[in-house]
C-alpha cells in the first residue's frame, strides 16, 4: 500500500466517478479547470527529486497531477470522508503520504518522523481554504519577527482574488496594505492566473487567482523586527489618513515629517506609499521611539 494515515480508517468502497458533496465548514470547492489545474503544476517548477507539501488536496484533482512529476508528496486533509475517498483513488502511489488533521494545528515534522521518505517538503502546492489564507500563509512564512527557521524553496497557492492583488501589490495601489509589506518582507510574490468562479464546483462567491512565492529576506532587514510588525499596524489602522497622523501616538509630527523626507517620501504620504524597504528603513530609524526607549539628548 502506497500511502500511510496517521489516523486508522476505516475505509468504505467509493465509486471513482462519485463526487463527494463540498461542505461548507471546511470552505470546499472542487477546482474543475484543466487549464488551472496545469498552470498550478507548471508554476510549482517541479523536478524529480523534490518532496511537495499538499494543503487540502480535497478529491486529489491536484495530487495527482504532482504525483508523477515529484519524489514525494505530502497531503494534509482535515476532512475524515476525503481521506477516505483519497485512499480508494491514490493508494497505488508509493510516493504518497497522507496525513489527516488541521494544518494549522498539526506538528508537520513530528509526523513525519517515522517516514524518512517524506521529510523535509521543499515546495508546497495547493489549494487552500479561503478562511484560512491569513493563517496558512503565516505557518508557511513565519513573520517579521518570527520568520520561518527552514523556509521552503517554493509555495504556489491558489487563493481568493482579492487576497492574491494584496500579496503582489505595488505601493500607492489600492490593493498595498500591511498584508502586502509583511508577506514580501518574506517573499517575493507574483501572479500566476486569475481563475474565475465558473472553473469550481459548486463555484464560490469569488474569482481566485495563483500566486506564487519564493521565500527570501529582504534586504536591509529590520533591526526590530517586532517594532516594524508594530508601526505597520499603527500606520495602516486607518488608510484614509497621512502616515504622520496614524504614528503621532509614537512620534511627533514635525520628526517624522523630516525622516520621511530623509527617505524620499512625501511628507504626506499614507502608509500605502512606503516601499517595504521604506517601511524598514523608516523602523529603523525610529527605534528610539519604542516604548521604554529613551529618546537620545
Amino acid at each position: 500500500m502506497g500511502f500511510f494515515i496517521v489516523q486508522t480508517l476505516l475505509a468504505p468502497r467509493y465509486n471513482e466517478q462519485m463526487t463527494p458533496k463540498a461542505r461548507k465548514q471546511f470552505a470546499q470547492h472542487w477546482l474543475r479547470s484543466e487549464a488551472a489545474l496545469n498552470q498550478i503544476v507548471a508554476a510549482a517548477q517541479l523536478q524529480k527529486s523534490e518532496r511537495i507539501l499538499e494543503i487540502g488536496p480535497g478529491t486529489g484533482i491536484l495530487t495527482r497531477r504532482l504525483l508523477p512529476q515529484a519524489e514525494s508528496v505530502v497531503a494534509v486533509e482535515i476532512d475524515r470522508d476525503l481521506c477516505k475517498l483519497l485512499v480508494q483513488k491514490l493508494r497505488s502511489f508509493d510516493n504518497f503520504l497522507l496525513l489527516q488533521g488541521d494544518f494549522l494545528t498539526l506538528d508537520i515534522d513530528a509526523q513525519l518522523a517515522s517516514f524518512p521518505a517524506f521529510q523535509n517538503p521543499n515546495k508546497v502546492v495547493a489549494n487552500i481554504p479561503y478562511n484560512i489564507t491569513g493563517p496558512i500563509l503565516e505557518k508557511l512564512l513565519g513573520t517579521i519577527s518570527q520568520p520561518a527557521a527552514d523556509p521552503f524553496d517554493l509555495i504556489v497557492l491558489l487563493v481568493q482574488k482579492e487576497v492574491a492583488e494584496r500579496l503582489y501589490a505595488k505601493p500607492s495601489s489600492r490593493a498595498f496594505g500591511a498584508l502586502s509589506v509583511r508577506v514580501q518582507y518574506l517573499a517575493e510574490c507574483e501572479l500566476i492566473c486569475e481563475v474565475p468562479a465558473k472553473a469550481f464546483s459548486p463555484p464560490p462567491k469569488v474569482d481566485s487567482a495563483v500566486v506564487r512565492l519564493r521565500p527570501r529576506r529582504v534586504e536591509p532587514q529590520a533591526t526590530e523586527p517586532k517594532w516594524l510588525e508594530t508601526l505597520l499596524k499603527l500606520g495602516f489602522s486607518s488608510k484614509r489618513k497621512m502616515l504622520r497622523n496614524n504614528l503621532k501616538s509614537v512620534v511627533e509630527c514635525d520628526r517624522l515629517t523630516q525622516l520621511l523626507e530623509q527617505l524620499d517620501v512625501n511628507p504626506q504620504a499614507r502608509a500605502e506609499d512606503l516601499s517595504v524597504q521604506q517601511w524598514v528603513a523608516l523602523s529603523n530609524l525610529l527605534t528610539d521611539c519604542r516604548p521604554g526607549i529613551s529618546a537620545p539628548i
